[in-house]
C-alpha cells in the first residue's frame, strides 16, 4: 500500500505547476523519433491495406451469418 502512496508522491514532485508540466512536456518531446516522409508513408500504407482486408473479412463473416440466420429461420 505504501508503494501506491509513494508513487503519487512522486508524480506530484515531479510536475510543480503549471509550467513545470509544461516544461517536462517539452522536454519528452525532444526525445521522441519522429518519421521520416518513407517512414510514414509506408505506415499509412499498412493501416490502410489492414482496414481493406479486415472490411472485407467482416462482410465475408456477415454474409455468411445473414444466411446461416436466413436458412435456420426459413
Amino acid at each position: 500500500m505504501a508503494v501506491i502512496a509513494n508513487i503519487g508522491r512522486g508524480i506530484k514532485r515531479s510536475f510543480t505547476g503549471t509550467t513545470g508540466f509544461i516544461r517536462n512536456c517539452m522536454q519528452e518531446l525532444k526525445k521522441v523519433r519522429w518519421p521520416d516522409r518513407k517512414e510514414m508513408t509506408n505506415y499509412t500504407l499498412v493501416v490502410l491495406s489492414t482496414i481493406v482486408v479486415l472490411a472485407i473479412f467482416f462482410f465475408l463473416v456477415d454474409m455468411a451469418i445473414g444466411q446461416l440466420v436466413q436458412w435456420i429461420t426459413e
